[in-house]
């Protein structure tokens, strides 16, 4: 079911033409309230949801004109330049697919499919139609994140072996989630591809990619009821492992260790840990308001607090606005397919090494982002 009321665009000068693929939790937590931030250079033209009362309702609280209940007509009726896929994880690779066969440019939700095969399908579309592909998750955005990379390269904890970091995305059920949880925990779900890819993609881009993975991967829990929001009393039964500890080698004498789960509840240390031979850093992954924890030789730790635009969480507007840039200056974006495959071909190997008890390869690389 659909409806579109036709109008006249706002004047943005040049603005880039935008419509939103799904607008559950993610969307209305994190994306659409943040919208305004780059409102003089992007326009929402069209939103599209699962259900035509959820379409309708984030239509109207946000002022958008257009809302779909099906994004193949969304794209074909209205002039949208450019997608926003937030969409549950299991459709990430078709509904990319079709955006990029549409010629459409693409922001995604990580990941930006769930197998290296799909993703590697959706890069040479990209390729094939000259369109710009930017993949989530934006934390090499992040200016928590930014900072630490120019503490790296200024030297400021030495050379660097050792590594860690975790995605944890707390015991099941989530209070206060306001969409169905089902898809984390269905096939092609799974804390590696959900919270692992933060630490992942953080690690990689910041040092390098992985030549080498090794890990053990375990289930916790069978099932769990929801608690609250739409699908309260829901029964949802965990299909995928939850319990995932990866470590890589990075080449150099560098090792890095990973964990991603739903089996904790929390945990007092960072989601991002770089230790040098001459000092630490401690980086928040999820919120970018928490300061960057620094201890230099010879020095007690001090915590930086690096300027940032969201007052609170992970700031994933900033993924957005990349690809407004990409799409307005030609760039190429940082947040690249090819990162994004590596990731995806890093967890691939991990599963593969704990059914096999063996260290395995990683073949796709990635050119380290280029800032500018």
């Amino acid at each position: 079911m659909t409806h579109s009321g036709q109008s006249k665009r706002k004047s943005y000068g040049e603005s880039v033409r935008l419509a939103v693929i799904g607008v559950g939790d993610v969307a209305q937590r994190d994306y659409l309230p943040e919208l305004h931030r780059i409102a003089d250079r992007a326009e929402l033209v069209a939103v599209c949801g699962r259900t035509q009362k959820r379409a309708r309702r984030v239509a109207e609280r946000y002022e958008v004109k257009n809302w779909y209940t099906d994004y193949r007509r969304m794209l074909a009726q209205t002039d949208a330049e450019a997608v926003i896929n937030l969409t549950p994880m299991q459709l990430h690779a078709k509904v990319n697919l079709f955006a990029l066969r549409a010629s459409k440019h693409v922001y995604t939700e990580k990941p930006v499919a769930t197998s290296v095969r799909e993703a590697i399908r959706l890069r040479n579309a990209a390729r094939e139609r000259n369109l710009k592909l930017v993949c989530a998750p934006s934390v090499l955005l992040f200016p928590q994140v930014r900072y630490a990379r120019s503490l790296l390269e200024e030297g400021a904890i030495g050379e660097v072996h050792s590594a860690s970091g975790r995605g944890l995305a707390g015991v099941p059920p989530w209070s206060g989630y306001t969409s169905d949880p089902s898809q984390y925990f269905s096939l092609g779900g799974g804390p590696a591809l959900d919270v692992g890819v933060y630490p992942l993609h953080a690690l990689t881009g910041l040092l390098g990619p992985a030549r080498r993975v090794v890990s053990m991967i375990a289930k916790s829990q069978r099932s769990f009821t929801v608690g609250d929001g739409p699908a309260k009393g829901k029964e949802v039964k965990i299909e995928v492992d939850d319990n995932w500890k990866l470590l890589l080698d990075l080449g150099g004498s560098r090792l890095a260790a990973i964990d991603a789960n739903y089996c904790v509840q929390d945990s007092r240390a960072p989601e991002l840990e770089i230790h040098g031979l001459r000092g630490t850093i401690a980086v928040n992954l999820l919120d970018v308001s928490a300061p960057v924890a620094v201890m230099r030789e010879g020095s007690r730790w001090e915590q930086v607090l690096v300027p940032h635009a969201r007052g609170a969480g992970p700031d994933h507007i900033l993924g957005v606005e990349h690809l407004v840039d990409c799409i307005q200056g030609g760039k190429e974006p940082v947040l690249s397919v090819e990162h994004a495959i590596h990731v995806l071909e890093i967890i691939e190997r991990a599963a593969q090494s704990s059914r096999e008890g063996r260290i395995l390869g990683v073949e796709n690389a990635f050119a380290p982002p280029a800032y500018s």
